[in-house]
């Protein structure tokens, strides 16, 4: 009967080509497989936000009015609800540091290399998404330190050259940062983005799996073939054990280190000082600090965000612009690029929190 019902389900589902798949996938083995987990370790705390996020939306009013008091009530009367808050916002930020590590690890990997150039895309999409995903939910506690830092945010956009005004009356609903822009933001939050997170995240994972991983070039110029391991169950296992480490994490962050709610946004209040964004944006925030106020007669922070504009456009085609076999004195550059990127994004960030108040 048990032989029956299996047969029944594989017949209706297709699972022979699952079971085959996992049969066949295999991973390689050498020096570099640590960077492998990445990818995976980013998938998985897109499931904590997904998880923890549809828990949050049971109870959330999307309505300048009741947004602040439903988040409130939520940390203060529902069982659990301050730890399930603290652990989508650590999971939010974990996800995107995953993410930047994956990303950089496969730049660094020669992972983008034909016929992967599409995987590559799809992944830098994704990033941008983990980012406005960051970005949007910010505003929706509707407190007072997200209301300033998301009009801060908003202005930058404001800044760009033509399309600039479109932008941020696009984003805020209007002129100003208003009721109808929590509700905007809470659209794109839930709606919006996920869409897009699932169409783009459904493309990777079938690149992924129609490519297979990547062997850097120098395993591959050092004579013998990678060893190989199959993905399940051995792969997958140790993919496991990163995720429970992950979950442990998590657990101990959100109660040791709870996220507060401050206070309730108030539009004719004066900004509190300082204010910072979350740290992912943080290399980008201290580089337009830095820029004198005019550059050869241009905006600072105009030339900055063009700049970095163009930093992103560039990175991005990054599959088009290096030496597609990933060796030689192009691939050489484009490495110590690579590595000059890690250390500027992290000496940033750094010098963000170590700036003085303003």
């Amino acid at each position: 009967m048990r032989a029956l019902q299996g047969s029944w389900w594989r017949d209706r589902l297709g699972l022979e080509e699952l079971e085959h798949l996992a049969e066949k996938k295999a991973v390689p083995v050498h020096r570099h497989t640590f960077w492998y987990y990445w990818g995976g370790m980013t998938l998985f705390l897109f499931g904590i936000q997904v998880a923890t996020g549809i828990l949050l939306l049971l109870y959330y009013r999307p309505s300048a009015d009741e947004a602040y008091e439903s988040v409130q009530f939520l940390m203060t009367q529902v069982s659990f609800g301050w730890l399930i808050r603290s652990i989508h916002s650590w999971s939010a930020n974990l996800m995107v540091g995953a993410a930047m590590v994956h990303m950089f690890s496969a730049f660094l990997l020669k992972s983008y290399r034909a016929p992967r150039e599409v995987t590559w895309l799809t992944g830098m999409v994704l990033l941008g998404l983990s980012l406005a995903f960051g970005f949007s939910g910010y505003l929706l506690p509707w407190n007072q330190l997200a209301f300033f830092a998301t009009k801060v945010g908003t202005d930058i956009t404001g800044d760009l050259p033509v399309i600039g005004p479109f932008l941020l009356r696009l984003l805020r609903g209007g002129e100003q940062i208003t009721g109808g822009t929590l509700t905007r933001f809470f659209g794109f939050h839930v709606a919006v983005l996920p869409a897009l997170a699932t169409v783009f995240l459904g493309l990777h994972v079938y690149l992924v799996q129609r490519h297979g991983m990547s062997v850097p070039p120098s395993v591959e110029d050092s004579g013998a073939p990678p060893r190989t391991m199959k993905f399940v169950p051995h792969f997958l296992l140790r993919d496991a054990v990163g995720w429970l480490a992950a979950l442990g994490a998590l657990a101990l962050l959100a109660a040791l280190f709870p996220w507060e709610l401050g206070e309730k946004a108030d539009p004719y209040a004066p900004a509190p000082a300082g204010i910072k964004p979350e740290w992912y944006f943080g290399w980008m925030f201290q580089t337009l600090r830095m820029i004198p106020a005019r550059v050869l007669g241009i905006e600072g922070e105009l030339l900055g965000i063009l700049g970095i504009g163009a930093a992103g456009v560039v990175w991005a085609l990054i599959p088009f612009l290096d030496d597609p076999r990933g060796r030689g004195a192009r691939a050489r550059l484009w490495t110590a690029v690579g590595m000059l990127a890690v250390t500027y994004v992290v000496l940033f960030t750094l010098l963000m929190y170590r700036s003085p108040a303003e």
